[in-house]
């Protein structure tokens, strides 16, 4: 038998399944393994599919392996445990997404084989990057997406609720510091309406939700906590990776995180297929359209506007979409912990809450107050505000994060710096996708502190001096990274210099 004794080394690959063994290891010698084939491993009645790593030094032996971080986990082993590997069937599902760059349709049970063999973990990251491309660019046709979201909730768990209007929302993303979510659940919750939250971590910006949520309470809840929340609370904030939900959706979003790409087609499945999952009815779908957002144009938001509702139909959704401003970054901070702050203010009514992150908020709640005939029609935003402006929704959110594991404040960042302006002026263009490349430069959402506060709203006026935005880091290192590449990009945020002429 190809037994081997696992040592451990400490090596985290992310969510990434890597075994290592020695280049002179038998096993390699008589299977005729190689550097990055696609192996079974078996230990204490586990098993799992990895990818195997050689190592040519002495920090293994000849009998021994190693996993990374989140195989050794999968697979419940222990340092001194025998692993068996072995080889992997032939993945025939590659040919189709062979098939698919050079142009061609996929049809259903194709699409099955190959999320389900995503799924199975039988693809390699290269694998999973060149299915993801394949389908960029719009290359995907509607029944495609249609497909491809169904086969994405057939391989997961699907949430049951016994309520008619169950209440859901989703932003594409694309503007820094939107995190309207909290602010959202706690509002239509407190009206009593269910609404149970699921949202993924960061893919391209400098947070998601979920790392912004978990700045405040836990956000890895199972499948009957989240039912024992919903039930006591009527809403949920939860990540939606640890419900089993649309697996394939987190395996491809880590991916696409590498890649620093997040293609729409994909990212409709994703969203919708994430959606059924969890069991909602009815879905607001929030497009922020900018110059430097995700989504550029009103051309590109007309398309996405009608894919987003033939496709909630076909799935069985009702979708609302809505159309926002995608011009500057919303509220005031940028980065998980700095985000959280936002909502905190806006929940409490504090005197420094940003107004836009509120009066977002507001609007997209008081669309899910109106369907869910909790206010009459175009009463929506006065019910939403009242709920928000006397507390019960702070009170509610509080509620919630208790239920969910405790509530704990953001914490603040050790080192930060300020860009100030060289000139007076009137803030003319922000340049979104700029903004956060320096707040993740500077760690977020992986260090939560990490960020930026940002204070130069379009059409504002500012002074010589005058602090334009905040760069928060957890390090020296990663303070003076994302303050680099911010002076080589004096142009982040434009200002029209006043002329005087005195």
């Amino acid at each position: 038998m190809n037994k081997l004794t696992l040592v451990r080394l400490g090596i985290d690959t992310q969510q990434e399944f890597i075994v290592y063994i020695h280049l002179d290891c038998f096993v390699c010698k008589s299977e005729g393994f190689k550097t990055e084939t696609q192996v079974q491993i078996s230990c204490n009645n586990h098993s799992i599919i990895a990818t195997l790593n050689v190592v040519d030094s002495d920090i293994l032996k000849i009998n021994e392996a190693s996993l990374s971080k989140s195989a050794w986990g999968k697979l419940n082993a222990k340092e001194g445990d025998k692993i068996t590997l072995s080889h992997l069937k032939p993945v025939t599902s590659l040919k189709y997404v062979r098939s698919k760059i050079f142009g061609n349709k996929l049809e259903p049970q194709e699409l099955d084989e190959i999320i389900g063999d995503i799924v199975s973990g039988k693809y390699s990251n290269v694998h999973i990057a060149s299915f993801i491309t394949a389908c960029a660019s719009n290359n995907l046709t509607v029944d495609e997406i249609i497909h491809l979201t169904q086969s994405m909730i057939k391989t997961g768990k699907q949430l049951q609720w016994d309520y008619p209007f169950v209440m859901d929302k989703h932003s594409v993303g694309g503007i820094p510091g939107n995190r309207t979510t909290p602010i959202v659940v706690a509002i239509v919750a407190s009206a009593g309406l269910v609404i149970p939250k699921t949202s993924s971590r960061a893919i391209t910006s400098p947070a998601g939700t979920a790392d912004t949520v978990e700045t405040m309470t836990s956000v890895t809840l199972d499948a009957d906590q989240v039912r024992r929340v919903v039930e006591k609370e009527g809403g949920c904030m939860v990540w939606g990776g640890a419900l089993g939900i649309s697996p394939a959706d987190d395996i491809i979003i880590r991916v696409e995180r590498s890649l620093d790409l997040d293609p729409e087609v994909q990212m409709i499945a994703s969203v919708l297929s994430k959606k059924v999952a969890a069991g909602a009815t009815h879905v607001v779908i929030d497009i922020p359209v900018g110059p430097t957002a995700k989504i550029r144009s009103n051309e590109e938001f007309i398309k996405l506007n009608e894919y987003f509702n033939m496709i909630g139909k076909a799935v069985g959704l009702h979708m609302h979409v809505l159309k926002t401003e995608g011009i500057q970054p919303m509220g005031v901070g940028i980065g998980p912990s700095l985000e959280a702050k936002d909502i905190l203010a806006v929940l409490t009514n504090a005197p420094n809450a940003p107004i836009d992150l509120k009066n977002k908020s507001i609007l997209l709640a008081s669309i899910l107050l109106e369907w869910g005939n909790k206010a009459s029609p175009g009463k929506g935003v006065e019910l939403a505000t009242q709920i928000l402006e006397n507390g019960t929704a702070f009170k509610k959110f509080i509620r919630i994060c208790e239920a969910q594991g405790g509530f704990r404040e953001p914490e603040a960042a050790p080192f930060t710096h300020d860009i100030i302006a060289t000139y007076p002026g009137q803030v003319i263009e922000i340049d979104n996708r700029d903004l956060a490349m320096v707040a993740k430069l500077a760690g977020a959402p992986h260090d939560p502190v990490a960020g930026i506060e940002f204070y130069a709203k379009q059409g504002s006026q500012v002074e010589v001096n005058q602090v334009l935005y905040r760069i928060h880091a957890n390090s020296k290192g990663a303070l003076g990274y994302a303050l680099a590449y911010a002076k080589s990009m004096p142009d982040i945020i434009k200002v029209r210099r006043e002329i005087d002429n005195g």
